[in-house]
Parts: C-alpha cells; sequence; structure tokens
C-alpha cells in the first residue's frame, strides 16, 4: 500500500516538474500572461507578464499518477466511480478555469468569464457531481460530525449541501491564489492530510489520489514558489478547489474540511465581511480582501504571509486529524 501511494506521488510529482519548462514556453507563445488588478497591491504590479494557466502541469500528473498509481502496482486498473468522480470534479473545474483564463489571453485583460458564466459552470459540475452520487453510488446522506461519534442523516437535503460545498470550495480556494504559492503550497500540505486520513479512515485505494495530488502541487510549486515563474490561473485554482471538495465527500469528511481547509474558510469570509461591511455600512474591515492582502499591506511581506498562512495550515490539518483519532 505504501509503495502505491508513494509511486502515484512520484509520478505526479516528475510530471509536474518535467512539464514546467514547456509549459512556461508555450503559455508565452500564447501569451497567456498575468494582468494584474489595477485596485491590487502596489509591489504586485512587477508580476504583470508572468506567464498564468500553469496549472495545466496538475491535470496530467494526477491522471497519470493516479491511473498509474493503481495499474502499475495494484496490478488492475480498479477506477472505480468513487476515484472516476474525484478526477472529474478536479478536471471539469479545471476546464472552466481554462475557459476562463483563455478569454483572458485572447482578449489581453484581466476579466475572462463573467461571474455567471463561472458559476453556471460550477452548478453544472455539482449537479452532475451529486446525480452520479444518488443514482449510481447509493451514496450514505450521512453526515459525520468531528471529534464525536455522532452522524446525521440529512436525507435529501444532503444533495444541496454537497453541491454548496463544492461550488464553495473551489472559489474559496480560487480567492487564495493570491501570493506566489500559496494556493499551491496550502493545497500540498492538506492532500498530504488527506492521504494520512483517507488510510486512516479505510479508503486506501482513494488515498492515492490525495498523494498524486500532493505530488502535482509540489511539482507546480517548485515554479510558483517566490518569485514565480509562473502562475497557476484560475485552470489550476478551480481545480484544486474540486479536488479537495471531492476527497472531502467521497471519504464522508465533509465537516473536517472546513478545519483541514479552515485556511480557506478564512480567505472566503475575509471576502464576504469586507463586501457586506462596506455595502452596509460604507467601511472597510481589512485594508484589503482577501485577507493575505491585508497582512500585506499591514507591512508583512510576501514570503511572510506564505510561510504563516502555510503554517496554520500545518497545524488545522493536524487537528483535523486529531479529530478522526481521538
Amino acid at each position: 500500500m505504501l509503495n502505491t501511494l508513494l509511486f502515484g506521488f512520484a509520478v505526479s510529482l516528475i510530471i509536474a516538474l518535467a512539464l514546467g519548462p514547456l509549459v512556461i514556453r508555450e503559455l508565452k507563445k500564447f501569451h497567456a500572461r498575468q494582468s494584474e488588478r489595477e485596485e491590487g497591491p502596489e509591489s504586485h504590479k512587477y508580476k504583470a507578464g508572468t506567464p498564468t494557466m500553469g496549472g495545466l502541469t496538475f491535470y496530467l500528473g494526477v491522471l497519470v499518477g493516479v491511473v498509474l498509481g493503481y495499474t502499475v502496482l495494484a496490478l488492475s486498473v480498479a477506477m472505480d466511480l468513487r476515484k472516476g468522480l474525484a478526477l472529474f470534479l478536479t478536471l471539469g473545474h479545471g476546464v472552466i478555469g481554462f475557459l476562463d483564463d483563455s478569454i483572458k489571453a485572447v482578449k489581453h485583460r484581466n476579466l475572462g468569464l463573467t461571474a455567471r458564466q463561472k458559476l453556471a459552470g460550477q452548478f453544472v459540475m455539482a449537479a452532475v457531481f451529486c446525480f452520479i452520487l444518488k443514482e449510481y453510488l447509493n451514496f450514505p446522506t450521512t453526515v459525520w460530525i468531528p471529534f464525536t461519534t455522532w452522524n446525521i442523516d440529512f436525507g435529501m437535503a444532503y444533495y444541496a449541501f454537497v453541491f454548496i460545498m463544492i461550488v464553495g470550495t473551489s472559489n474559496a480556494v480560487n480567492l487564495t491564489d493570491g501570493l506566489d504559492g500559496l494556493a499551491a503550497g496550502s493545497c500540498a500540505i492538506t492532500s498530504v492530510a488527506y492521504v494520512v486520513i483517507s488510510v486512516a479512515l479505510g479508503y486506501v485505494n482513494f488515498a492515492v489520489f490525495s498523494a498524486a495530488l500532493t505530488g502535482a502541487c509540489l511539482g507546480f510549486l517548485f515554479y510558483n514558489q517566490h518569485p514565480a515563474k509562473m502562475f497557476m490561473g484560475d485552470t489550476g485554482s478551480l481545480a484544486l478547489g474540486g479536488a479537495l471538495a471531492a476527497m472531502a465527500i467521497l471519504t464522508k469528511t465533509e465537516l473536517l474540511l472546513i478545519i483541514a481547509g479552515g485556511l480557506y474558510v478564512i480567505e472566503a469570509l475575509s471576502v464576504i465581511i469586507q463586501v457586506v461591511s462596506f455595502k452596509t455600512r460604507g467601511v472597510r474591515v481589512f485594508k484589503m480582501s482577501p485577507i493575505h492582502h491585508h497582512f500585506e499591506l499591514g507591512g508583512w511581506s510576501e514570503t511572510r504571509v506564505v510561510a504563516v498562512f502555510s503554517i496554520v495550515t500545518a497545524i488545522l490539518c493536524l487537528i483535523a486529524y486529531i479529530g478522526i483519532a481521538g
């Protein structure tokens, strides 16, 4: 089992590392370059022109890592519907992000798909995922409460809960992708946690998906660490959000993701609080949202913010593990 996990991780890591220079070169030819927001931090202006859509390196890495992890070492395809669904949610969200980033590149602007178009795509992905859960997997509609032995049966409301969870997680990770290495690094840490969680809860085969995702994130991080040679774009951030949601749902640890993925919850809440406060009271709670920009404008360096947020993510993942081990 350990060999399978390490193999899936290693294959995904090597592919992501190997694809990096090729992807950077081709993105430059395609003029898929970052356009910094006018309202963004002044310290980010130099990033304009950096190749984006680097999330493409995730796709092949995760796909090959997962498939070979099962076929070469498990001696069977073993690609059951559960693992296929995880890949579907990851790659499907990646396609939405790819379309968004491609429009930005072609039209040379910072906005691609409209908010409604992007949400429509996410709604379709979440709806198809829920339909397959119900009709083909006969998936349990219970939700486990972390740190307890309680399981609450949501009945049909469970699918509405999963729908919201998928859309919310993909958008939360997308909001987190604002600093070099932040989204990729934090997702690598969370993915490692889900390797351990999956094994501990008996989802050993599914752990290969988490291991492959970890390898893909670390391979991309080599090129995305400060100063970044390429950005993942929505191509990568939406895919990572879909992957995290899939891991939590398919291991029946839906609420545990609120803890392990607490960073994404905080980032999303900071935006919601900022918008609501400004629209209702005309007051900004933070210097800028998402909250990582607040710390930047408060005098923290980009690398310090990423380091602290990564440590926070690791601590939250440890707490999440205690939640199942206890």
